[in-house]
């Protein structure tokens, strides 16, 4: 039962990772303002949610099934929820692609869009009209720096946070005149299951249609390099999860929230130069010409050795 005092939160994506820790940090909250609706695909997967929720499971915690690729099953789901009234909007649910584009099927390309794109959509679509009635609401898409900048042989994905950054942008503007608030959340790696099956799955797969030298870059420039950096600087399901919860509390709550400040002179690169130029160069002498100096900066960060004493 939801008391009048306390906030709906619905949250896409809580089976493990980021959603699960955002889930379960929101429901334990000390004073007990959240209600969290927990959603997931399949609620056989359940058992890790409601095992870290604890005593909050049935209590400010509760469960739903919701495939966000589904414009049924995102109805059915709204409209199990009390007046359709949701006060908080968490998009989460989300997938990867990586690897040499000429090796991936424009369906698999499709899949990525229908979730981390449609699939937001879809969600904002059926609760933005309860929220502008209400004259209030608070909507937070859990997007990514690679939204912000984008990854070699991660074009797809950086794609589909791209458009979903564009899309919130213009959103945004719309909804303050109803006093609905648009927020993104931009991680760089996390720690999650989610990351570490993509990083499996990479190492095990074929490329057809990829040429030998782009194979060759990506398993043996890139992909080593990619991890010694998500060894180094990748994130806790926690970290993003606090940075969350922040935003939620907060009374004025920004657009645009790094969770990771290590990224943020790679934004500013970008915007440096307005023709592009230096931050796309950069990151191809960072790939191409100074992968042995990055991996000595990474070991001396792991190490917890100063990256000065590499020089």
């Amino acid at each position: 039962m939801v008391s009048p005092e306390q906030k709906v939160v619905l949250i896409t994506g809580c089976s493990s990772g980021i959603g699960l820790r955002m889930a379960v940090m929101l429901a334990k909250d000390e004073r007990k303002r959240y209600h969290v609706i927990a959603t997931m695909r399949d609620l056989k997967r359940k058992d890790k949610l409601v095992q870290a929720a604890g005593d909050a499971y049935g209590k400010t915690l509760s469960l739903a099934v919701l495939d966000v690729c589904s414009d049924e099953s995102v109805k059915q789901c709204i409209d199990g929820i009390k007046d359709r009234h949701v006060d908080v909007l968490i998009n989460n649910a989300g997938i990867g692609l990586v690897g040499p584009i000429e090796s991936i099927p424009i369906e698999e390309m499709k899949k990525v869009f229908e979730t981390n794109f449609f699939g937001v959509i879809r969600m904002i679509k059926e609760v933005m009209p309860g929220m502008k009635k209400r004259r209030g609401g608070h909507i937070i898409v859990v997007s990514s720096v690679m939204g912000l900048q984008a990854v070699v042989f991660n074009e797809i994905y950086s794609a589909s946070k791209f458009a979903m950054e564009g899309f919130c942008e213009g959103l945004a503007v719309q909804l303050i005149a109803f006093n609905v608030i648009v927020s993104m959340i931009e991680p760089g790696p996390v720690h999650t299951e989610f990351e570490l099956k993509t990083i499996r799955d990479v190492r095990e797969k074929e490329y057809p249609g990829a040429d030998p030298d782009t194979i060759n870059y990506f398993k043996n420039v890139y992909l080593p390099g990619a991890v010694n950096i998500f060894e180094a600087f990748g994130q806790k399901p926690d970290d993003i999860a606090k940075c969350v919860k922040k935003v939620v509390e907060s009374s004025s709550p920004r657009f645009r929230n790094l969770t990771n400040p290590m990224y943020t002179p790679i934004i500013a690169l970008k915007y440096a130069d307005e023709t592009g130029t230096l931050s796309v160069h950069a990151f191809y002498h960072m790939l191409f010409n100074m992968g042995p100096l990055i991996k000595r900066f990474v070991d001396c960060i792991l190490k917890k050795q100063q990256p000065y004493s590499l020089l």
